[in-house]
């Protein structure tokens, strides 16, 4: 009985299904009446994984991320992992908006989680691999603990535990 458990955090998004989020909210922006020739653009980069709204003024793109963020909540996507940035004046009246969508968790949030576990005094290891964390125990039931306690904390971005053997 030797034979440790483990599971790793990892915080990752299907980029397929923020692209089919993307492509339903293209469709709305087009055929909603009060959006329709507001002049409202978005587009998706996948490579940069990010997302940018271009809009006559900040009403029109607070709008148009709302429908932006009902498709991705459709989806099955946490709006915890699309960061959107501060408003930018473009040319003329017109506002940019620019979301990065998050993937992997980076050095600082994984140092962060491996701090808390470890004030939580259960007798697991932590391992910061790249951008996940795995975590290990002789005993399942402290696992299941350090899940809960991860689930009830809140670090910016949403966490998925995975490899739980």
């Amino acid at each position: 009985m030797a034979k440790e458990s483990s599971f790793d955090v990892v915080s990752t998004v299907d980029m397929q299904e923020v692209d089919n989020a993307f492509q339903q909210a293209k469709k709305e922006i087009a055929q909603r009446y009060d959006l329709k020739d507001s002049g409202a653009e978005i587009s998706l980069d996948k490579a940069k994984q990010t997302i940018t709204v271009a809009a006559p003024s900040d009403f029109v793109a607070g709008q148009v991320i709302d429908v932006i963020g009902s498709k991705l909540v459709k989806r099955g996507i946490d709006l915890a992992a699309v960061k959107w940035g501060e408003a930018q004046t473009a040319t003329g009246q017109s506002v940019r908006r620019v979301a990065t969508v998050v993937d992997g968790i980076d050095k600082d949030t994984a140092s962060k989680i491996n701090k808390d576990i470890k004030a939580t005094k259960l007798k697991v290891k932590v391992q910061i691999e790249g951008d996940k964390l795995r975590v290990s125990s002789a005993s399942r039931d402290t696992l299941q603990e350090v899940i809960a306690f991860l689930k009830g904390q809140d670090y910016g971005q949403p966490l998925q535990y995975v490899n739980y053997r």
